[in-house]
């Protein structure tokens, strides 16, 4: 059986679907998830990554597990009680959703992702850990203006960035869940290119048949509005990243097609697959 951390979010959710439709015994687990966030015929359980022992009855008899880092909540986590209680119920691989910010960032919020990942590789059990980058899905932010009157508004609107298909992710995760060869190995996963916000305001028009008009925010307009759901610390390093990324942030990854045998999809084939959300 494998344990589905996280799965209710973006790549979580695509992972279990991945998983169940391979014939894999799955159970799907998040702080709230129902019937309604899971295909038929897969278990799921309400569980909290904050709360070790809260996952104890969902990870008994499990042999491996996808850990979500815990997003927002990462800072709250004790790795080593969760992957203590993994071992106890019997898991014996490990697949981790990192950041590409422990390699880029270790100073600011890699660090934290840094924590789980050393958790994870001194756990004694057979590890993965994927670190992508900015999640196509990200661009949900976007959903209600682009509904309301076919805008977006974003900073430093020409500077590109390989993001990536949450989908892409949930595919190696499920290639590393079920396959041998991935023990000890670290995917950094990109898109196929980078991409400018204006870019991806366009590939969401054309996915809709009408224009998307694309309006350049300040760096202060832009601080000023994630400050409204952000930490200051995370604020200052998304913009760091958004409007002065480093080389190895805006650098295209082979690993994709390298655990998946393509190549990895677009922002505009992102947009096409879940255009319902912009109309």
């Amino acid at each position: 059986m494998i344990v589905v951390t996280g799965a209710t979010g973006n790549v979580g959710r695509s992972l279990v679907q991945v998983l169940a439709a391979g014939g894999e015994r799955v159970t799907a687990t998040s702080r709230t998830i129902t019937d309604a966030d899971v295909p038929e015929g897969v278990r799921h359980r309400t569980a909290d990554l904050t709360d070790a022992e809260s996952l104890r009855s969902v990870l008994d008899g499990a042999d491996a597990l996808f850990l979500q880092n815990g997003g927002a909540s990462a800072h709250l986590l004790n790795p080593h009680e969760i992957l203590d209680v993994a071992k106890a119920g019997g898991v014996r691989r490990v697949v981790l959703l990192s950041s590409q910010g422990v390699a880029t960032r270790p100073a600011s919020h890699g660090g934290t992702a840094r924590v789980i990942e050393d958790a994870v590789r001194g756990s004694g059990m057979s590890w993965t850990i994927l670190r992508p980058g900015g999640f196509n899905s990200n661009a949900y932010a976007w959903a209600e203006p682009v509904r309301a009157h076919r805008s977006v508004a974003a900073p430093f609107g020409d500077v590109g960035l390989p993001t990536v298909d949450p989908d892409d992710i949930a595919e190696v995760a499920a290639v590393a869940l079920r396959e041998d060869g991935h023990d000890g190995r670290i995917y950094e996963l990109t898109g196929p290119a980078p991409s400018t916000p204006r870019q991806r305001a366009a590939a969401i028009g054309e996915a809709l048949g009408e224009p998307v008009r694309f309006v350049e925010q300040t760096r202060e307009e832009a601080r000023a509005e994630m400050l409204r759901f952000m930490p200051e610390a995370v604020v200052e390093t998304t913009l760091a990243i958004l409007g002065d990324p480093t080389g190895a942030e805006q650098r295209v990854s082979t690993d994709v097609g390298r655990v998946l045998g393509r190549a990895p999809r677009s922002f505009a084939d992102w947009a096409r697959r879940y255009v319902a959300a912009f109309r």
